[in-house]
């Protein structure tokens, strides 16, 4: 997703948006959230990513096309392109951004479009205009679209639902946009109207906006910029914001969602194609999927049988390694178990064997380490 456009000229005042003044608190730790997991994901699950209240989990790229998985990302339909060709001819639209899911009409995916072609004038902004387009989560077909005014927008480039329903986020240049998601509709849609936001706050993050989700009522957003790729919230009532999380890696920031499905909370997509032109971190042919859980809940959880071995003789170990977060406790697989010189990683059930040996009494400590998560360390007693 590239970067969002200058903001257009708005006679605020006249328009009776809900506006809150300029100057905003920021705050910078970075430390707020922390990588727990890294997983590839097809390449096509480019842009960004949502989830229903069943579990289901949607993904939409690399420009156009619609897929849905189960909650272990196991894909269960897919439509190469999401946008009819007869929308396509009539407004330009070409390319979906970070989706969302809401609950209205039984359930829909909301669409954020634009029009965007590599090279060509304005940016790639081909049509000035963006829209939020609207799909079946079941069937993945078109339902209709609710274009945008381009007085306040030039292009739709991600959309993010209110936790009550009532508001779609966006942005346009350094302003967040809030359209009631109630404006989002059949009946719109039929009669052209072309909406307008309720509120806009100035709080885009310096990162810019490639996608976004509600974490604990704060508005979770993802971004690059030219620097590293960062995690910011928002309060969307001040416009207070927050660095949550500053990942120094190479590739190139996309959509957000936040649901616990076991690697984290919060998941954001993140592509090879670096914008600096850097190998990228996690290799070629695939996008991946990184999965963050908050730093209070970041300690790892090691439990180590037998807690007592005999020294000079060689003994197993065997490491359990587990993850408390969203209220529950996770195996954790994939974790780097050491102790005495050995290393072994944990399987899907979140268990590792070492066989070690210690010549002299003492204490062997196992450790635990995985991503950026704080390390579990347990002593086992040589005697």
């Amino acid at each position: 997703m590239r970067r969002a456009a200058a903001a257009c000229a708005v006679a605020v005042a006249a328009l009776g948006l809900a506006v809150v003044p300029v100057a905003r608190a920021t705050a910078a730790s970075g430390d707020g959230l922390r990588l727990a997991d890294a997983r590839p994901i097809p390449i096509e699950y480019f842009q960004g990513l949502t989830h229903d209240r069943a579990g289901a989990r949607y993904f939409d790229g690399v420009t156009v096309g619609l897929y849905r998985t189960d909650r272990s990302l196991r894909e269960v339909a897919r439509v190469a392109n999401a946008i009819p060709p007869a929308v396509s001819a009539a407004f330009g639209f070409n390319h979906i951004g970070d989706l969302t899911w809401d609950a209205a009409e039984g359930g829909r995916l909301i669409l954020p479009l634009e029009c965007f072609t590599p090279g060509a004038p304005n940016g790639g902004n081909t049509c000035g205009q963006g829209a939020f387009g609207v799909a079946d989560p079941v069937t993945l077909g078109w339902r209709y679209l609710v274009p945008l005014d381009p007085t306040d927008i030039a292009k739709a480039m991600w959309a993010e639902a209110s936790p009550d329903g009532a508001f779609v986020w966006t942005s346009s240049g350094p302003d967040l946009l809030g359209y009631r998601a109630a404006d989002v509709s059949a009946a719109n849609a039929v009669a052209g109207v072309r909406i307008r936001p309720a509120v806009r706050e100035r709080a885009v993050p310096p990162s810019g906006i490639t996608g976004a989700a509600f974490l604990n009522g704060r508005l979770l957003l993802a971004g690059q910029s030219t620097g590293p790729l960062q995690l910011w919230s928002v309060d969307v009532r001040t416009g207070a914001r927050v660095l949550e999380a500053e990942l120094p890696v190479s590739g190139e920031s996309e959509g957000l969602d936040v649901v616990d499905d076991g690697h984290g909370v919060v998941h954001w997509i993140v592509t090879p194609f670096d914008p600096r032109g850097r190998p990228p971190t996690y290799g070629t042919g695939h996008a991946e999927l990184l999965s963050f859980v908050p730093a209070a809940d970041s300690r790892l959880r090691l439990t180590v049988a037998p807690a007592r071995v005999r020294a000079g003789r060689a003994a197993t170990l065997r490491a359990r390694v587990t993850l408390r977060f969203g209220g529950r406790v996770h195996v954790v697989a994939g974790a780097r178990v050491r102790a005495a010189g050995r290393t072994a990683t944990t399987d899907a059930r979140g268990v590792a064997r070492l066989r070690v040996r210690r010549a002299r009494p003492g204490v062997v400590r196992v450790r635990a380490t995985k991503q950026r998560l704080r390390a579990g360390t347990v002593p086992v007693a040589v005697g």
